[in-house]
């Protein structure tokens, strides 16, 4: 274990191991040996890192900073971010098996949402008042919220970071960023970069550790005044519990089940791409993924054979290699989940098109495409989040009756309409209940558009202009202008 790297923590500005010195390993999931040790934070460490955040807010080094100089700490950010986005990548895909491609891509993509947010960091502005009192000059100012707890998970880490800590930064709040214990390493090399950029000491703090000793002691620090949360309902059930023990405000991220509605006027490889990139682009591994799909009777055999096709030409193995297409899972935990759900769904009269097992000769958490036909919704692939490459599939007739089925869920993240027809497309998008709409299109995102979800999907938005307004508040201040005395309080006027 000792010839493996072993990341540390960062607090307040130093490197250091967890005050109990408890590690933890972390598995390749390519090839299921360990690779790693990180350092686990303690109860102590966490109410180390939220005291110096509550320090740096004081610090003249940044309270005193002015908005265009931390948007250029922002830009230098970025910079470096771009730089580093092929050892940070690779580092990602070792740690969590996403595509070395999709990682080092999208890392070099976040810089774009550090810059953004370094613009915007000097256009918060407050205003005067109207008010309706002679002799008074009122405005407003815009200050940071103060604390923020941003608690990220480990398969979209560089940009679920960056639609937390690029904003929060832009407001000259301080961030205690919680990194996944699963695959957390991509946040420690981070680190580095805040600490390259130049910003002071306890402006940011990552750390990574369990529940009960790293993340619940984060959630619930009375010196928190904002949560910003990315994982699964049950999580965040604790999260906004433990937030009543600070009334932190909170914005939680919590996934979905996305419909994709492709109606027989679509274009058919369209429709057959966005089928494919929303269930099988990053392994399934995605809050966004379309994981149920509605295809209008005229055209469904066509798109399942199509599909089919297609699918038997995806290379599942090595997520280092550029010519791979899906590569292992993050777990194992989730092919145990994946195998349970597929053997219920069987039960229940779904059948398994294609794939539905793990990737012979492959040592890791593999595990093929799978296309699932599904006879109605009720169907428990269309119920549970797969986080994997599993596609559930089933006709419609009207597009009353999709619009129903799209609507059939307790999630509310993201959805697709695939038409040709723009009244169609605007009619479709505007009655299905979800944060995010594509149409013709999926999973494309922007630092420009806020991201965020209805129902057990969460609330409050990410990214978009917005978004650094909700890491501040407005303060009111009064001047009395008049050369008189004020009034005598107890003479009523």
């Amino acid at each position: 274990m000792s010839s493996l790297p072993h990341y540390q923590l960062y607090i307040n500005g130093e490197w250091c191991d967890g005050s109990t010195a408890d590690t933890m390993q972390s598995i390749n999931p390519a090839t299921g040996q360990p690779w790693a040790t990180f350092a686990c934070a303690s109860e102590d460490d966490v109410n180390r890192a939220v005291r110096s955040a509550k320090a740096a807010l004081d610090n003249p080094l940044w309270r005193d900073i002015t908005q265009t100089a931390r948007g250029r700490l922002l830009y230098k950010l970025a910079d470096l971010i771009e730089h580093s986005a092929e050892t940070i990548g690779r580092v990602e895909t070792t740690d969590s098996g996403k595509l070395a491609t999709e990682t080092v891509a999208q890392t070099r993509y976040v810089g774009d949402y550090y810059r953004y947010f370094a613009g915007l960091a000097d256009k918060i502005e407050g205003s005067v008042l109207p008010i309706d009192k002679p002799s008074m000059h009122v405005f407003t100012k815009r200050m940071p919220v103060g604390v923020v707890a941003a608690i990220v998970p480990w398969n979209a880490q560089m940009f679920l970071t960056a639609t937390k800590l690029g904003p929060a930064l832009a407001a000259g709040c301080t961030v205690v960023l919680k990194a996944s214990e699963q695959a957390p390493a991509p946040m420690l090399e981070f680190a580095r970069l805040i600490e390259q950029a130049g910003f002071p000491a306890g402006v940011v703090s990552v750390i990574t550790g369990d529940a009960q000793q790293c993340a619940i002691p984060l959630t619930k620090h009375p010196h928190v005044d904002r949560i910003a949360f990315t994982g699964g309902p049950e999580t965040a059930r604790h999260v906004v519990r433990n937030s009543a023990e600070n009334f932190a405000v909170t914005t939680l991220e919590l996934g979905g089940k996305s419909p994709i509605i492709v109606f027989d006027d679509a274009s058919l490889e369209n429709a057959v791409n966005g089928l494919i990139a929303g269930n099988f682009g990053a392994s399934g591994q995605s809050c966004v993924a379309g994981s149920r799909a509605f295809v209008q009777r005229g055209i469904y055999q066509q798109i399942v054979d199509e599909i089919s096709r297609r699918s038997a030409n995806i290379v599942v193995g090595d997520p280092q290699d550029i010519n791979t297409h899906i590569g292992p899972l993050c777990t194992s935990a989730q092919i145990h989940n994946i195998e349970k759900t597929l053997a219920q769904v069987i039960t229940q009269g779904s059948t398994v098109r294609f794939g539905g097992q793990r990737t012979e000769g492959l040592s890791g958490n593999y595990f093929n495409p799978t296309l699932v036909e599904c006879h109605d919704s009720s169907a428990e692939t269309f119920k549970v989040e797969m986080f994997g490459p599993v596609m559930s599939l089933m006709p419609f007739d009207t597009e009353d009756e999709a619009i129903s089925l799209a609507n059939d869920s307790d999630y509310g993240l993201g959805s697709g309409v695939f038409t040709e027809n723009i009244a169609r497309a605007h009619r479709v998008a505007d009655k299905i209940r979800s944060g995010i709409c594509w149409i013709n299109t999926y999973r494309a995102v922007s630092p420009i558009a806020p991201f965020g979800g209805l129902n057990q999907s969460g609330y409050g938005r990410e990214a978009g202009m917005d978004s650094v307004m909700d890491y501040t508040r407005t303060k009111t201040t009064w001047i009395n202008t008049s050369d008189q005395p004020m009034a005598n309080p107890f003479v009523m006027r």
